[in-house]
């Protein structure tokens, strides 16, 4: 065997050859059509244009809208406590991320009483639900509600520039 007679053995689909002579069924204006924008070089159509007719985003209603006030909590339910700690033991965010129980930690902790507890929790989190806050103090644990934390991300990013600026002035001073 010599190198000219190598041959693919894995069949593949031809590339498609375009603007080679009218003999090969793509020449002249090489499957571009005639004239118009689409048989210009560089054009290209946008996403989702749909020939000019209203697009399918346009054609349905608008719907609803995003309160831009609202807050997603990290939700932790009580079933989660009730496996992860033991009895007497402290619960905050520091050591719900440290056990792997939080996948954010920029959004606020909540505690939902969603699962049994029987052991004496002392938990501090963000808030509580009525339920919740009353099942883990039957069960002679505390609940602390951290009195100011700082849902809105707007005014997160403000107190992390103050703490910034403060930091600065401290070095220069």
């Amino acid at each position: 065997m010599k190198l000219h007679e190598l041959y693919n053995t894995v069949p593949r689909q031809a590339r498609k050859r375009v603007g080679r002579g009218d003999g090969s069924g793509h020449g002249r204006t090489a499957g571009r059509g005639d004239k118009g924008a689409g048989a210009r070089s560089g054009h290209t159509r946008r996403p989702y244009f749909e020939g000019g007719q209203i697009p399918l985003i346009r054609r349905l209603p608008k719907r609803g809208f995003k309160n831009p006030n609202h807050i997603e909590y990290n939700v932790v339910n009580l079933a989660i406590l009730e496996e992860n700690f033991d009895a007497g033991s402290t619960v905050n965010r520091d050591e719900l991320l440290k056990r792997g129980l939080l996948n954010k930690n920029t959004r606020p902790l909540k505690i939902l009483a969603d699962g049994e507890l029987t052991k004496s929790l002392n938990v501090t989190a963000d808030k509580f639900s009525a339920a919740a806050k009353e099942r883990i103090e039957a069960v002679g644990g505390t609940c602390t509600e951290i009195e100011k934390s700082v849902y809105n991300e707007v005014e997160r990013r403000k107190a992390r520039r103050a703490e910034a600026a403060k930091a600065q002035a401290s070095k220069q001073g």
